[in-house]
């Protein structure tokens, strides 16, 4: 009883798949990726075993296609079942069966599949469809474009309780967990899409300042702030930013610029002020340049 759309990019090569559902945590059950491999949504009378099956055909070689069929095959309920997948090469199937609770219903596109089932209208899957099409926003984006799409054709008919999101990296490095490159889950709220979207929001900003950190260690202090100037950007209202991004000038030589980023955090908690005392102990900071920071912190909340 869920809407979804499964998605390979064509540009960056990454794996995803997102959904919203009247369903307590649906994250751990519909959404299932794997770099180099291809993506697969299971839902309607889920059976979860179609999600990490699905990938293990495919990672043997078997195309979308022939993955689908193997699952289905293997089944006792097929005709109960809403399930997509999308392969390596882009290949896409999709199946819906006949006791899926109407309004059911996919659509197959050129990389990805919407589907949807329990829905208000049988035009959910065709706005869904639509929508993707409508933007060349990176992958994720694009896949939240179609669920809000979904929602506002009517949705689920019971309405609207979690969402979640995956996105596998292009390049794969052999460690799954560091290939997904964005895993975000509402595992239960009034309007769970909005939620997601400020997620992932928040989880841009948190990649950019990871950026940012990788340039500056690289000894790229210019690009290095324009990252770090793009995560505040995102998510102001994220103190740990601040933090982290300020001490990260203060340890490229710019102290003040640093302590005046610092203190948005400190503003909040005065108790960030004790955390660059701690970061010595764990040979994070020198113990000269955590006394700076301390000294010119404390100067300006005194």
């Amino acid at each position: 009883m869920t809407y979804s759309i499964v998605a390979r990019d064509k540009e960056s090569d990454e794996f995803g798949v997102a959904v919203q559902s009247h369903y307590f945590q649906v994250g751990p059950v519909v959404p299932w990726a794997l770099a180099a491999v291809g993506a697969v949504a299971t839902q309607s009378m889920v059976n979860i075993s179609f999600g990490p099956l699905g990938l293990e055909y495919m990672r043997a070689g078997y195309t979308a296609e022939q993955a689908l069929k193997a699952l289905l095959a293997g089944d006792s309920e097929p005709d109960s079942r809403q399930v997509a997948l999308v392969d390596a090469s882009g290949n896409v199937a999709a199946h819906t069966g006949s006791k899926c609770i109407p309004a059911a219903g996919h659509r197959t596109g050129d990389g990805f599949s919407v589907q949807a089932n329990l829905m208000e209208k049988g035009t959910v899957w065709d706005a869904m469809y639509e929508a993707y099409l409508s933007t060349d926003a990176p992958l994720a984006e694009r896949m939240l474009v179609a669920l809000e799409a979904a929602e506002a054709e009517g949705g689920d008919i019971r309405g609207k309780q979690s969402a979640a999101m995956l996105v596998v990296s292009g390049k794969p490095t052999g460690r799954a967990w560091e290939d997904r490159v964005i895993e975000l889950r509402v595992e239960d709220a009034p309007d769970p899409l909005a939620e997601l979207r400020r997620l992932l929001r928040v989880k841009r900003a948190y990649m950019a300042m990871n950026d940012a950190d990788r340039l500056a260690d690289q000894g790229n202090q210019d690009d290095a702030a324009t990252s770090l100037q793009q995560a505040i950007t995102l998510a102001p209202e994220m103190v740990e930013i601040h933090f982290w991004g300020g001490l990260g000038m203060a340890q490229a030589g710019m102290v003040d610029a640093g302590c005046e980023l610092m203190m948005h955090a400190v503003h909040k908690d005065r108790r960030w002020i004790e955390t660059v005392h701690r970061l010595v102990a764990a040979d994070r900071l020198p113990a000269d340049l955590a006394q700076e920071i301390q000294a010119k912190l404390t100067a300006k909340v005194s």
